[in-house]
């Protein structure tokens, strides 16, 4: 939905529907913001694989990952909205960005704090269960050579 919202943003924004420019807008983000959710849950479940690997039973596993992949980019868009909605829109209608045909986000501060914060923090915890899962790969292979070394003695 990304890619497909994406591609026609330039298309919608060519009707000149401001209304039609907010929805672009927020979908696109949503999608944006969707996508790197999903990515870190991605790394959620990765670590439960790999180094939480025996009980570990969570009860309607699927369906909390649904309600976080898809619900906490609902949360921020939503608040962004709450908040003002005319933060989305077209960037040809503002004199920093004339030749803009483009409907997104069209304040600085809402763009750093609910795009590249968000996605600085998501980095932040696959990184750290990246690491983890390394660490728990590497702990297991050092048990693995000593017990080896072990029966050949």
């Amino acid at each position: 939905m990304l890619n497909i919202v994406f591609l026609t943003n330039s298309w919608l924004t060519s009707f000149n529907q401001p209304g039609l420019c907010i929805t672009v807008a927020m979908l696109l983000h949503y999608f944006l913001l969707a996508a790197f959710t999903w990515m870190c849950l991605e790394s959620v479940h990765f670590y439960l694989a790999l180094v939480k690997v025996f009980n570990v039973y969570v009860p309607k596993y699927i369906l909390k990952c649904c309600i976080a992949g898809w619900g906490i980019p609902a949360i921020v868009i939503t608040l962004v909205l709450i908040v003002n909605k005319d933060f989305y829109g077209n960037g040809s209608l503002s004199k920093s960005h004339p030749y803009s045909n483009f409907c997104w986000i069209q304040d600085n501060t809402v763009f750093y704090i609910s795009v590249v914060a968000y996605f600085f923090l998501i980095f932040l915890m696959n990184t750290a269960m990246f690491i983890t899962v390394l660490l728990q790969i590497h702990s297991v292979k050092t048990r693995t050579q000593k017990t080896s070394r072990f029966w050949k003695q």
